[in-house]
């Protein structure tokens, strides 16, 4: 279900649009995106069977140039930015003191510069954050979010659209690899970036703002001749989850620390030196265990649990959910949540707002292919 927000901190620049052709438009990473374009069973379709197109603009884009601007980024962010190449991106998180999570944020090597790609929702406490870091640096830090567009196609036909539109084989790119597209091949600038979305091929276009609509367009007609179509949050939310794919800002924030999230193998550089929080990592790793777990969950009800509902054993609260939602895969309500340890383990019972829950190991089995 999309996250309550109180107000939208960022709006797609294709809202009017994706509502002139009937797009239900919802709040997702406190950002207005659509819920769905039609049925949203048949967008979780393309996403599984052909490919989706994807409206990814909840996106906050920040641009470090000058001399330090490698060494300043490695000793704030969890990753190895330190030995990235041009072309070359990494996830990475920014952690507080304490080790708890600000912010996920995609590291990608330009030659002249480095592009941060997080969430708008987060946008201004990373900018101050940043800024409060450049003292003696030779490090020059801009808001490029409003210049920015990005769109992104996913599912297994997604590979053979890219290489079609672009030439590209991203399937021969490791995760968050990135590419220039030359202009022979779109009609619009587009900077390409391989993506691991929900564990299915995909592709991020990240383009000028002011080509957002040619490039949907251009999109949108290439995954329709593949049988596939756009997709909405409703649907993506629904296979992320399948997937066991936790979401910044719903799955994990500045509440968690990486290890209780389970982000420890996929953000984290252990001999990368120094960084803010590391300390704070370290000794989680060294004691070998956190106290709490986020683990997969079926419910038995009929509507998904809101975020925050308790989760309990014996009648003693032991966790909370964070999100949930119907899955067409397993046929009943799924989720994430945060457990004590000793109840994490899969199979263990739970009781969610008096009706039964279940500890599940995710991803889920993948569906037998027709």
């Amino acid at each position: 279900m999309p996250q309550a927000a109180p107000q939208v901190a960022i709006e797609t620049p294709l809202a009017a649009r994706h509502r002139a052709h009937g797009a239900a438009m919802g709040t997702w990473f406190s950002s207005s995106l659509p819920d769905h374009f039609t049925d949203w069973l048949s967008e979780y379709s393309f996403l599984r069977n052909s490919a989706a197109l994807l409206d990814k603009n909840y996106r906050a884009v920040l641009s470090f140039t000058g001399a330090d601007r490698v060494r300043y980024l490695n000793a704030l962010l969890t990753n190895n930015v330190r030995d990235l190449q041009p072309g070359q991106g990494i996830a990475s998180l920014l952690l507080n003191p304490l080790g708890h999570i600000l912010a996920e944020i995609k590291t990608l090597a330009l030659p002249d510069r480095i592009l941060a790609l997080s969430h708008a929702v987060v946008r201004e406490q990373l900018l101050a954050t940043f800024e409060k870091f450049i003292i003696m640096d030779d490090v020059t830090l801009a808001d490029e979010t409003t210049a920015y567009a990005s769109f992104e196609i996913a599912g297994p036909r997604a590979a053979e659209i890219i290489r079609e539109l672009t030439a590209c084989d991203i399937a021969a790119l490791p995760d968050l690899a990135h590419v220039e597209i030359p202009p022979a091949k779109l009609p619009f600038p587009c900077r390409l970036l391989r993506r691991s979305n929900a564990a299915l091929p995909s592709a991020e276009f990240l383009v000028p703002r002011e080509h957002a609509e040619s490039c949907w367009l251009s999109l949108e007609k290439a995954v329709r001749a593949h049988g596939g179509g756009p997709a909405g949050y409703t649907a993506l939310n629904a296979l992320r989850l399948e997937q066991g794919v936790p979401w910044f800002s719903y799955d994990f924030g500045e509440k968690q620390i990486p290890h209780e999230a389970g982000l420890q193998d996929t953000h984290i550089s252990y001999s990368k030196g120094c960084y803010t929080g590391q300390e704070i990592v370290e000794r989680v790793r060294s004691r070998g265990q956190v106290n709490r777990l986020r683990v997969g969950l079926r419910f038995s009800v009929a509507a998904p649990p809101p975020p925050g509902t308790p989760l309990s054993v014996s009648g003693k609260e032991t966790g909370h959910v964070t999100s949930a939602a119907f899955s067409p895969l397993a046929n009943c309500i799924i989720g994430m949540g945060y457990l004590r340890r000793e109840h994490s383990t899969p199979g263990a019972l739970l009781d969610c707002a008096g009706h039964p829950a279940e500890v599940i190991a995710l991803p889920l089995p993948s569906p037998a292919q027709p």
